[in-house]
């Protein structure tokens, strides 16, 4: 009964999405994003049906098939169901099910609505078998599955060029960072001689230390990619492009979370290589304060918060590099929920805007939004860290687990990456709902019931999810290793005071100021200009990489087009020439071909001749 709940589970996705390719070419029909919905809902419950299994301190092990076999090596399509993985089940499964009933709606003025709901099943398929497989190479599979569903959801309105290069930036990057990933599993097989988590898990502890180093940096490269991680992270915000559901999906419960996913299910090479442990922790911590400013100064709504999700990713890594797994594991739970809601709130936002997405020309939105502001404020307090909100739970521990670890400059950053949070949170908030009216030409309006409906269970574990934080830890214990320092509880009230009032500092800056209007000015500063432009990172891109690719690319053409192709035309023109010219021979008269028939003979006599002679 186990093993057909975990194929139920993995392969019910699957069924939705072939049925809605069924329909891919023909007409919109609303059944297929309904068919779809309840496939993603019969997996979310088969996943809670194996949740009672798990609790009880069991692996289930799934094997469908033998896969591959090289000599003594035998690898299976096979599934593993334990803590670690039921616990991405249920997030994957509750944020794709909303995700999946709140895109009815959103997309149903849509002429290709059933090719969307095709791919966004797939999605979550690829990232099932991703988190699910029970060896690094099932895992590699539904990771380039992810990346190819990616691909097709940020250019799914492929007649527009900026979502064609989104959709390109995206994958070519993460190609870029699977190979770095792919020959990290190389190393690993040709060191322990398996993929098979539990049996490489058991021979990386007599691995030799230097290629044990090498692969778990070449994974973290393909885990940087996959998250977004600084200097490969341009990506993350152009992938805006694609529908605001999929953006939901990506920032909050797939793609972007499989790179913290790998690191935490490898936990246990990465705990036997602390320096490679701090690296990670430190590009986690440059990249959260990164990112977060670079937020101070964006003005597009969705990339915004694209942004925050980047600096969140960056408080994982900081926690999983420490060691602290179950913390980081902790905060992907906790921050798919408010970051789906503020996605999905941003659609919204949307559609009353006329897909306008300059939140410097919105202002007064709270009347006509009420709901969508509500949710959007409890997804806002919960990113900002504010109890008794989700986000206070996950983050805190995180800010706790840097300092205590003697880790004082990675815990000053987070910190004020907390700050600048909250601030660029409530200045959303602030220019979007409560500031005065800034735009003539739309009537906003609230988004349909349904939808709003399939945001509020986010909305409510966006409120309470922090509150299970005890019971997670005792559930993932088994399967992951967390090193946390022990501190005496008047430090950790310390620390928790700290954390809340900076936080509670920049909310009350962001709603003072921009209800003054304090930082009307701020727009023309030098500092502006360079967070606005991203640091200029994608203009230095542009310069090293794609303009010496075209002037490549340019060239290629030029050899193809004048010396490649001129030379077999020319090739082509001189037989064309010699039959022309031969074609004389045959005219039809027989003295002429009698004539070149001797003359003909006489050649060979004389060429056979000239052989014996020789």
């Amino acid at each position: 009964m186990e093993t057909t709940l975990v194929y139920i589970a993995l392969f019910a996705p699957l069924v939705g999405s072939l049925f809605a390719l069924c329909f891919s070419c023909g007409e919109k029909r609303i059944f297929v994003g309904v068919f779809a919905s309840l496939c993603v809902l019969v997996s979310l419950c088969a996943s809670f049906a194996l949740l009672g299994s798990v609790a009880s301190g069991t692996s289930i092990r799934a094997v469908l098939m033998p896969w591959i076999t090289m000599g003594s090596t035998e690898i299976a399509f096979s599934f593993v169901v334990d803590s670690i993985s039921i616990t991405m089940m249920l997030v994957v499964g509750i944020v794709s099910s909303m995700v999946h009933i709140y895109s009815i709606g959103y997309m149903s003025h849509d002429v290709a609505f059933n090719r969307f709901f095709a791919a966004l099943s797939a999605f979550v398929f690829a990232m099932l078998i991703l988190v699910m497989s029970d060896n690094l190479v099932g895992l590699f599979i539904g990771w380039e599955g992810v990346g190819l569903c990616s691909w097709m959801l940020i250019g799914f309105w492929y007649h527009k060029e900026s979502a064609n290069f989104a959709s390109n930036e995206a994958f070519i990057m993460n190609r870029i960072a699977d190979a770095g990933m792919l020959l990290g599993v190389f190393l690993l097989f040709w060191e322990c001689g398996t993929l098979q988590y539990t049996a490489l898990f058991e021979a990386v502890q007599n691995a030799n230390s230097t290629t044990l180093m090498f692969a778990t940096l070449l994974l973290f490269v393909g885990a940087m990619g996959k998250s977004a991680q600084f200097p490969l992270h341009t990506w993350l915000a152009d992938a805006m492009e694609g529908p605001t559901p999929v953006s939901a999906l990506i920032h909050s419960a797939t793609m972007v979370t499989a790179g913290v996913f790998l690191l935490i299910r490898m936990n246990p090479l990465y705990t036997l290589t602390p320096d490679v442990g701090l690296l990670v922790a430190c590009l986690g911590a440059f990249v959260a304060l990164f990112a977060a400013s670079i937020a101070l100064c964006t003005n597009d709504l969705k990339r915004i918060i694209a942004y925050s999700t980047l600096s969140q990713l960056g408080y994982m890594f900081v926690a999983a590099g420490l060691g602290a797994y179950a913390i980081a594991l902790f905060h992907l739970v906790t921050h798919a929920f408010f970051k789906s809601l503020l996605f999905l709130g941003a659609g919204n936002i949307m559609h009353a805007m006329n897909d306008n997405l300059d939140i410097q020309k919105m202002g007064a939105l709270y009347k006509p939004l009420r709901i969508t502001a509500i949710l959007m404020l409890i997804a806002s307090l919960a990113l900002s860290g504010i109890y008794p909100f989700a986000g206070f739970f996950s983050k805190d521990k995180i800010l706790e687990v840097a300092f205590l670890n003697d880790s004082y400059i990675l815990y000053g950053m987070l910190l004020f990456a907390a700050f600048l949070t909250a601030f660029y949170s409530f200045r959303l908030l602030m220019l979007v709902f409560f500031t005065p009216k800034r735009y003539d030409d739309c009537h906003p309006h609230e988004a349909p019931g349904f939808m709003l409906l399939a945001m509020t269970p986010l909305g409510i574990l966006a409120i309470i999810a922090g509150f299970f934080e005890h019971a997670f830890f005792e559930f993932v214990a088994n399967h992951i290793a967390t090193t946390i320092p022990h501190a005496d509880s008047k430090l950790l009230t310390k620390l928790i005071i700290a954390a809340l009032c900076v936080s509670v500092f920049g909310i009350v800056l962001a709603i003072i100021g921009y209800r003054a209007n304090l930082f009307a000015k701020c727009g023309s500063g030098m500092f502006y200009k360079i967070l606005h432009n991203q640091y200029y990172i994608p203009q230095i891109y542009d310069k090293l990489f794609v303009v010496p690719c075209k002037a490549c690319a340019k060239l290629c053409a030029i050899v193809d087009m004048h010396i490649l192709d001129a030379s077999i035309d020319a090739v082509a023109r001189l037989f064309q020439t010699l039959g022309f010219c031969l074609s004389n021979i045959s005219k039809g008269n027989l003295s002429s071909s009698l004539r070149l028939m001797v003359f003909g003979t006489i050649l060979l006599l004389l060429f056979a001749l000239w052989l014996v002679l020789g």
